[in-house]
């Protein structure tokens, strides 16, 4: 991560990026997004397929985390956010456990949103949200 850019200036960021996204790509009804930062310095932003099978549907996040493996970059922050139409609210949704699973591969040190009841922005390391995760039992720690 660029030490020049802080923890909080990037999450904001994100927020920021994902909720200007989803108003110019859904201006009329519900919309959401997903957004990812790298250790690169990129932003990259996602959006659930649209698909007539449910069983095929995949997290609004797949997408950026996909693209940042294409780019070989190690994702440091994750967030999802959804409205549920163009005169609400965003809501920031914590990630699925597939979502937890998929940032797990770049370490338990990566940073994602979570919901706050509140409103305020909050990001948790995945260590956090899963403090018994699996891939404890292989760590040399």
């Amino acid at each position: 991560m660029s030490s020049n850019i802080h923890a909080h200036d990037i999450e904001q960021k994100l927020y920021d990026a994902a909720t200007e996204f989803v108003k110019e790509r859904y201006p009329q009804g519900w919309g959401g997004a997903g957004a990812v930062y790298t250790d690169a310095g990129s932003l990259l932003i996602s959006v659930a397929p649209e698909v007539i099978n449910d069983a095929v549907h995949l997290c609004m996040e797949t997408g950026a985390y996909l693209e940042a493996h294409k780019l070989n970059e190690r994702v440091t922050h994750s967030l999802c956010v959804a409205r549920d139409g163009e005169s609400t609210g965003f809501k920031v949704l914590t990630p699925c456990g597939i979502c937890q699973e998929r940032l797990f591969y770049w370490g338990g040190d990566v940073k994602a949103a979570v919901y706050d009841p509140s409103g305020q922005l909050v990001f948790k390391t995945l260590n956090e949200l899963q403090p018994n995760h699996w891939t404890k039992a292989y760590s040399n720690k």
